[in-house]
């Protein structure tokens, strides 16, 4: 595969990838804040705005990531168990209303449940180049087929006991069915970011054009048909697509991984999630 090489001097501008990571975890916080505390009022919808920024950024460093671990089993068992984990809490929540806020809102942040899905996709692309085409077109269409497979032919199946698929789903073995962090089309963005990589400049216009398309020109296709549909509602309701815009930090990665605590991007998703929700349950109840 092609790799993309720097000069010395360009190495040492731009930003690393812990940067890029603590970046995103900035804007990830902005966004979490307006998640977790909209219901007040008093939280600027800029927050999320700047919020939409923050998963295309970590898909990047994931993608970068991958690319550069020296043990991707245990690099994909560290985002798997994380994943699996926040999915045992959320469907936690799901079965016992006693854990949701007043207003029944509950934690549904699930995007390390789709990082597994795309790291399983990213292995298939690993095989395909390594010519084992039968493997990698597995892996590639895994997590698409894996909740038809559940649903269609496992559930009739299992009966009286299809709430083990749900528990399955939200945990172990992840489904887009329930996933509601990213989309088939992110996936698939991050699918063209470990493919095309190498070639900066193709792989970041391919993946910025497809997620435009995606997020944006076939969604207001979409909602254009609607009679009460105004354009001003893509900045309002319908602002997925301005994660488009992380293409121009993507282009400021100067290839270096940069210094940090590795083990702060791991921890810090489940950890801050948790205190916001314990946090606005408490605000919840004071303004009640």
């Amino acid at each position: 595969m092609q790799t993309a090489t720097l000069s010395p001097a360009a190495a040492r501008q731009g930003i690393t990838q812990n940067g890029l990571k603590l970046l995103a975890l900035s804007l990830m916080l902005l966004d979490h804040i307006y998640y977790f505390f909209g219901f007040t009022g008093a939280i600027p919808l800029v927050f999320t705005w700047l919020g939409r920024l923050s998963a295309p950024l970590f898909l990047f460093s994931l993608v970068e990531g991958w690319a550069h671990t020296r043990s991707k089993t245990r690099y994909f068992l560290r985002i798997w168990l994380l994943g699996a984990g926040m999915g045992a809490v959320q469907y936690a929540c799901i079965l016992m209303p006693g854990l949701q806020r007043a207003d029944g809102f509950f934690p549904q942040n699930a995007m390390l449940s789709t990082f597994t899905l795309i790291l399983v996709m990213l292995w298939g692309v690993d095989f395909v180049r390594s010519r084992k085409f039968l493997r990698g077109a597995l892996l590639l269409a895994a997590p698409i087929a894996w909740p038809y497979f559940a649903i269609y032919l496992l559930a009739p199946l299992l009966g009286d006991y299809q709430g083990i698929l749900g528990l399955l789903f939200y945990t172990v073995l992840p489904s887009t069915s329930v996933i509601i962090d990213g989309s088939l089309y992110f996936m698939l963005g991050g699918v063209l970011l470990y493919a095309l990589r190498g070639r900066r400049k193709v792989q970041l216009t391919v993946w910025a054009l497809v997620i435009f398309l995606c997020d944006f020109v076939r969604l207001f296709g979409m909602l254009c048909r609607q009679a009460d549909f105004v354009w001003t509602q893509m900045f309002t309701d319908y602002y997925e697509w301005f994660g488009v815009a992380a293409v121009l930090l993507m282009l400021l990665y100067n290839g270096q991984r940069g210094s940090g605590h590795k083990q702060l991007f791991y921890w810090f998703y489940p950890a801050h999630v948790y205190l916001l929700y314990g946090a606005s349950c408490l605000v919840y109840n004071m303004l009640r």
